[in-house]
């Protein structure tokens, strides 16, 4: 699809001044912080609750405890019962789930507008009255269990992708799962689960987040009544974790049954800290963009089209995190090639992209594409609520959202080389090939029970 350059540019105008506008804000006496996006088009609502505790905030030996609470948060309280709170939502004519990362844990609902307050009720509930029992947690570790199984163990990619993120992170947390390792979710007991409970889910550690055709100061209404009685405590200090320098290329080789051989390449590289005064992390998400934002895009064109050693490759980069980012390169070589040949053609467009710089028109159809893509995500009322949370569940706030846009299309060519010189080298480096195995033939494992997405 061609795009218009100048149609795209006047858009930017309307992002900056109309798609983030209508973001109204206040914080309850006991510190949840409530955000309402005001968007009239349909007779629709999101609530996401969202608490700033993800697998980064586990102990050594305790971790998938935030993943595994996460189920338990659907395993009923003191006024309603395990399971009846999925039920409840389905039969208001909604759709509700959950997800846990690195950094943050959330829970959504999307229904008509009028059953706005029937979710608060629910959701301010199990925000402070959740009904933790042995019986019922017995059950859904094994349930956790057998989703490690089925979704790491058995699955070749995120298998390779688990122990390269080990291997990549020498100190810092991101080194883990967010599923958690198996042997800490044989030992892991209902006693944990409580102690996160207790310890991360306070009004004041968490972000409620509106989307959708309401009235703000209706909103806020409706959260005081439901959230506001919920009292606040007293946070725990978390440690400031950071990543040694590398010094030196690491690699691992993981042998597991598959079809095809797959090469990633991981390249530590800065998250942003502060939005106004960064400008590397915003070069290298238009260097992962001119790698591999398009069909048309370098690598797609070069080692897929031109050279056929690739069959499949792409480049991938999230500047918003709380811990220290990876800039990552994958590729299935073509048949006939090697994982050899693959890293060589991968180093050569590296090298060539340093040496001849982003071409001027390059670089404009990626931002182009950039702020197309902004305009088209507005549509969804889920998708604006999701931007907002998860900014201020990095500590971004969301009133960096236009900010950020402001500074991706004012990177240079000269710094989306800069950033590759700077950070695509040796000694940030992480090789991870994944050796394909005999396929067995036996069935994969299925998950027993109802799993949430994670």
């Amino acid at each position: 699809m061609r795009i218009n350059l100048f149609f795209v540019a006047l858009l930017a105008g309307v992002l900056q001044h109309a798609a983030f506008a209508g973001v109204f804000e206040h914080t309850l006496s006991n510190g949840l912080k409530v955000l309402v996006k005001e968007d009239h088009r349909a007779p629709v609502i999101v609530q996401q609750i969202w608490y700033k505790a993800g697998s980064m905030d586990e102990r050594t030996g305790k971790t998938g405890v935030a993943h595994v609470l996460e189920h338990m948060m659907f395993k009923g309280t003191k006024l309603v019962p395990a399971g009846e709170f999925s039920r409840t939502i389905a039969a208001a004519g909604g759709r509700e789930n959950a997800f846990t990362s690195n950094d943050y844990t959330a829970y959504f609902q999307q229904l008509h507008k009028s059953k706005l307050p029937l979710a608060m009720k629910l959701e301010s509930d199990r925000m402070h009255g959740l009904n933790l029992t042995d019986a019922e947690f017995s059950k859904e570790i094994k349930v956790v269990m057998e989703e490690r199984r089925m979704r790491t163990d058995d699955e070749p990619h995120s298998l390779l992708q688990e122990k390269m993120m080990a291997a990549a992170y020498l100190e810092h947390p991101y080194q883990h799962p967010v599923i958690g390792w198996m042997s800490d979710l044989e030992q892991m007991d209902v006693a944990d689960a409580r102690a996160w409970y207790r310890q991360w889910y306070a009004p004041n550690n968490a972000t409620l987040v509106i989307a959708g055709d309401v009235k703000a100061s209706e909103v806020f209404a409706l959260a005081q009544r439901y959230y506001g009685g919920i009292p606040r405590q007293s946070m725990p200090e978390r440690r400031r974790f950071t990543e040694p320098a590398q010094v030196g290329v690491k690699r691992l080789v993981v042998k597991a049954p598959a079809e095809l051989p797959l090469l990633v390449m991981s390249f530590h590289a800065p998250n942003i800290v502060d939005p106004q005064q960064d400008w590397k992390p915003y070069a290298l998400e238009m260097l992962a963009g001119v790698l591999s934002g398009n069909d048309s895009a370098r690598l797609n064109k070069h080692l897929v089209r031109e050279q056929q050693v690739a069959s499949s490759v792409g480049a991938g980069y999230d500047s918003a995190s709380r811990g220290p980012a990876l800039f990552t390169l994958e590729a299935t070589p073509s048949e006939g090639r090697t994982v050899v040949e693959m890293e060589a053609a991968l180093r050569g467009e590296i090298a060539q992209l340093v040496k001849d710089g982003v071409n001027a028109e390059e670089l404009k159809r990626v931002k182009a594409q950039v702020l197309a893509g902004e305009v088209y995500k507005l549509d969804s009322v889920f998708y604006q609520a999701m931007q907002i949370g998860q900014m201020e569940s990095v500590g971004l706030g969301h009133k960096s959202i236009p900010l950020m846009l402001e500074k991706l299309q004012a990177v240079t060519a000269d710094q989306v080389s800069q950033v590759a010189q700077m950070y695509l080298v040796d000694d940030n480096l992480t090789v991870a090939i994944l050796d394909p195995q005999p396929l067995s033939g036996k069935p994969k494992h299925k998950a027993e029970g109802a799993a949430h997405v994670h």
